[in-house]
């Protein structure tokens, strides 16, 4: 895919490799992004590239995909949903992921 900008220059990580939910994070401004409304947070980065591990990239949008909820109220509340659909949907990158899966709720 070609991306907007590389997910590893200065753009995308800052200077430094970010993975999966940091990236997402940098996108979001607590003080004035909420209410947040999923549908235009993707409009506005669901072609931006997410790096997942040391080789695997994906689209923002393909993480949202599977993201439950139309609007969040503040970011735990993003950060949680974010995670979860990260978690149940393989794109969780660390050994034991799926401890934290079945029989919680984020």
């Amino acid at each position: 895919m070609d991306w907007p900008h590389d997910p590893d220059g200065e753009e995308g990580s800052e200077g430094g490799r970010k993975y999966g939910q940091a990236v997402i994070a940098k996108k979001v401004d607590e003080d004035e992004d909420f209410p947040l409304n999923k549908a235009e947070f993707v409009d506005e980065f669901g072609d931006h590239p997410i790096r997942l591990d040391y080789d695997r990239v994906v689209s923002l949008s393909d993480i949202f995909e599977h993201v439950e909820g139309e609007e969040f109220g503040d970011f735990v509340e993003l950060h949680k949903a974010v995670g979860k659909a990260m978690r149940e949907n393989g794109f969780w990158f660390y050994e034991g992921a799926e401890q934290f899966v079945t029989g919680k709720k984020a």
